[in-house]
């Protein structure tokens, strides 16, 4: 499959608006995403296949020198495929391009694909949150870039 990534853009979610939900995954709405799109502090990447179609998006807060993944989100048709890795990867190459020195993030206690990536590409455990995602756990989780 040829992918490729690049800056996520307000034209890109207006492509992807009627399906956000049924596509991907119900995480917010039109109005919160394209906040946080055009947010001074956040960066949106997104996967295309050579036929232009979104496969999966990644966003990453950076303030200061610390950084939060805000979401890594694969089309449910696409799952597997190795998408989120090459999201990881480009949100862990942004962060160190703009010398960041520790990434954060939250995932639901129940995504086990996600936590195993997160450990592979070495994020460890800090902690969790009761109750975050709808009754569940959040598994806090972050990664030290080196220098």
């Amino acid at each position: 499959m040829d992918l490729y990534i690049d800056y996520m853009n307000l034209s890109d979610l207006k492509h992807i608006k009627n399906i956000l939900n049924t596509d991907f995954d119900d995480f917010w709405n039109y109005s919160v995403f394209k906040d946080e799109l055009t947010s001074k502090n956040s960066t949106y990447f997104v996967v295309k296949d050579k036929g232009n179609k979104i496969l999966g998006f990644a966003g990453i807060k950076i303030i200061l020198d610390e950084a939060e993944i805000m979401n890594i989100v694969t089309k449910k048709t696409c799952r597997n495929q190795g998408i989120g890795k090459l999201l990881l990867d480009r949100l862990i190459l942004e962060a160190k391009n703009k010398n960041v020195r520790k990434i954060n993030l939250e995932v639901n206690e129940n995504n086990t694909i996600a936590i195993h990536l997160y450990e592979k590409f070495g994020f460890s455990r800090d902690g969790e949150r009761k109750n975050y995602y709808n009754n569940k756990k959040a598994i806090l989780m972050s990664k030290i870039l080196e220098k």
